[in-house]
């Protein structure tokens, strides 16, 4: 057995499955062969005892209708005869077991020896390789006591069943073929969808993360199902793993940039710049800018970190939102004195969210930062609060430079600048919006831009409400 059950474990699931289906099969239709071949030998024997009982029967009424037949019951062998059959023996015996009148088709009289019989009894016996069936019943008159004595050979029958033995055994041995190779089939046809996925991920070791399962269109069973998951999934790795390589080449050359100033710099005030204070207080005050740029760098790649993250602890916390709005306002205007910023946000009285105030407070701050920042001449800044069936939008639009509509699809990708030496000299890295974006979906909210070069930008900020305004 364990050796059997080792052959079948280094078996790949196609011959498993073939293997596996075929013995079911083939004990199903082992089991409904047997049981109907047991249901007609039980119904054949059963026909040929009601045939030998109705004979008892007859015999019975003949000789109770005929008055005074007693002492000829030798001369009734006509009658016998009428009813024997083929392969048949009937006897007459008296009270102890003699035989008075047999008569015999076919049957020799010593291969069942008589006997009298007090009931009617029935009984399978076999001569050598002869099956026969014997029925013995008394037989009772006003004269006679005696017993009726049939024995009926089981020739027919067993061919019969013989002849439906072998045809259910040739059956069953052509299930077995027929469902070894339909069970072949049947695992080739299932399998294949899982040969093709097990195939495109060893192309996908040797050739990259472009390779695909083909899946049918017109198919859309589990195992398809399978392979559009599994294509879903690649798409996002090969995306996500874009996404990581461009991060790792934006991240090293914005990094790049203010450590190789400050690597100039150090350089030259270690070779000669030292001894001039001029030189020495320039470069001084450029590392300091440099570091602290290279600071906010780090630090907003930290803030991104978390804004990836997964965990739900903070999800719940409820946040008013016209608190918060005009916290952030009242804050932001302090140091932005020469901004115009107006707000209607009268809709949001009594609204509240699922958020975390202070991520809520971050996000707006990074949208007033840039609006301050591609303002223009035109420094004027507009904050709208409206509530549209379940939903609370903000909206955060300036009257500045805008953004192409090349580039607003990439807006929200990570170190991307519209206008790189404008965004380097205003001191933005390009994490901004990535980082408001991810925060804005970590809270099941969402974030949307208008934008025309030229006619200013408007963003549009979308969440799920927890609580609705009171009614007046």
């Amino acid at each position: 057995m364990s050796r059997l059950t080792a052959l079948l474990s280094r078996l790949s699931v196609r011959w498993k499955l073939a293997i596996w289906s075929s013995v079911l099969l083939c004990v199903l239709f082992l089991g409904y062969n047997g049981v109907q071949y047991f249901v007609i030998n039980h119904w054949m024997l059963h026909q040929n005892q009601n045939a030998i009982q109705k004979n008892v029967e007859e015999i019975q009424e003949y000789f109770r209708a005929e008055s005074g037949m007693d002492n000829r019951i030798a001369g009734s062998r006509s009658f016998i005869e009428s009813i024997n059959e083929s392969h048949q023996m009937i006897r007459i015996l008296n009270a102890v077991g003699t035989p008075i009148l047999t008569v015999s088709d076919q049957l020799p009289e010593d291969w069942v020896q008589p006997q009298a019989a007090v009931k009617t009894t029935t009984t399978s016996v076999w001569h050598e390789e002869e099956h026969l069936l014997l029925i013995r019943s008394p037989l009772q008159t006003a004269n006679f006591t005696g017993t009726i004595e049939i024995v009926n050979n089981l020739e027919s029958s067993d061919q019969l069943s013989d002849m439906l033995l072998g045809v259910m055994i040739a059956g069953w041995l052509g299930a077995i073929v027929i469902s070894a190779a339909g069970g072949v089939f049947l695992s080739r046809l299932l399998l294949r969808p899982i040969q093709s996925l097990s195939d495109t991920m060893i192309s996908i070791k040797q050739n990259g993360l472009q390779e695909r399962v083909g899946v049918p269109g017109s198919n859309n069973d589990e195992l398809a199902q399978l392979a559009r998951v599994f294509n879903d999934l690649m798409d996002q790795l090969e995306t996500s793993f874009y996404n990581q390589k461009q991060f790792a080449q934006d991240a090293s050359h914005e990094l790049r940039t203010p450590i190789s100033i400050i690597e100039g710099h150090i350089s030259m005030l270690n070779r000669w710049g030292k001894h001039d204070p001029a030189i020495l207080e320039e470069s001084l005050n450029v590392s300091v800018q440099e570091l602290g740029r290279l600071k906010g760098i780090v630090n907003e790649l930290l803030e991104l970190t978390r804004a990836e993250e997964n965990s739900r602890e903070q999800y719940d916390f409820p946040c008013v939102v016209l608190d918060t709005l005009l916290y952030t306002l009242r804050n932001f205007a302090l140091l932005h004195s020469d901004f115009e910023i107006t707000q209607n946000l009268n809709e949001l009285e009594d609204v509240v969210v699922h958020i975390v105030p202070n991520h809520l407070e971050q996000i707006l701050l990074i949208l007033l930062d840039n609006a301050v920042k591609y303002s223009g001449a035109l420094r004027v800044i507009q904050l709208d609060g409206v509530v549209v069936r379940s939903q609370v939008q903000i909206r955060v639009e300036d009257s500045g430079i805008g953004v192409p509509e090349d580039d607003l699809p990439f807006v929200f990708q990570r170190f991307y600048r519209v206008d790189k030496s404008r965004s380097r000299g205003q001191g933005g890295s390009g994490l901004g919006l990535a980082i408001a974006e991810r925060l804005v979906a970590k809270y099941g909210g969402s974030i949307a831009i208008a934008s025309k070069a030229g006619q200013g930008t408007a963003v549009t900020l979308t969440f799920p409400i927890v609580q609705r305004p009171k009614s007046n």
